[in-house]
């Protein structure tokens, strides 16, 4: 039980500081970066530049802050149920890493929806004219694949098991 309790520890004092340096990029870009014109880092590839977002990814299902507060509440919830399940095994570190990302990426969008009612965004890759986006979004993204790699070449599908939602036969549940 105890390891059970360090690795929740962990796992939401590793939320916290990546929200909070998502936060603290967010604050810098509507410090240095709102209402200027956009900071070339690489020209023609890569620069700064200001955003509010009001929709999802993409800019989709724009102003549709309930829905997003909804959905983002329920995911987090399942995040947090399924992070209980994961196996404390030295194996299962990299699906914790991964419950950890996708976390902190929707809990900082998440405060930035409920602060401001848009999130904000400031990263742009020019060179392929890829929609703006933020250090939240990076984690969402980079969860999001390692979890598919994760699933698709590492772990076989029994070992996945404990992430069913339904209550295993015979076994006794800690959640």
């Amino acid at each position: 039980m105890m390891k059970k309790q360090k690795y929740g520890l962990i796992g939401i004092l590793a939320v916290v500081i990546l929200t909070a340096l998502d936060q603290w990029t967010k604050y810098l870009a509507v410090l240095h970066l709102k209402d200027q014109r956009p900071i070339v880092l690489w020209d023609g590839v890569f620069e700064l530049h200001y955003l509010e977002n009001r929709g999802a990814a993409f800019g989709i299902l724009q102003g549709q802050k309930g829905v997003f507060l909804v959905c983002t509440a329920a995911v987090l919830c399942l995040i947090v149920i399924l992070y209980r399940r994961i196996p404390q095994e030295r194996r299962f570190f990299l699906l914790r890493a991964v419950a950890v990302l996708l976390a902190a990426g929707a809990l900082g969008n998440l405060i930035d929806r409920m602060r401001y009612s848009y999130v904000v965004d400031f990263l742009y890759f020019k060179l392929i004219d890829f929609p703006v986006f933020n250090v939240a979004d990076c984690y969402v993204t980079v969860g999001a694949v390692l979890l598919a790699i994760l699933i698709l070449f590492i772990y076989k599908e029994e070992e996945l098991d404990f992430l069913s939602l339904k209550k295993q036969k015979g076994t006794k549940e800690d959640v």
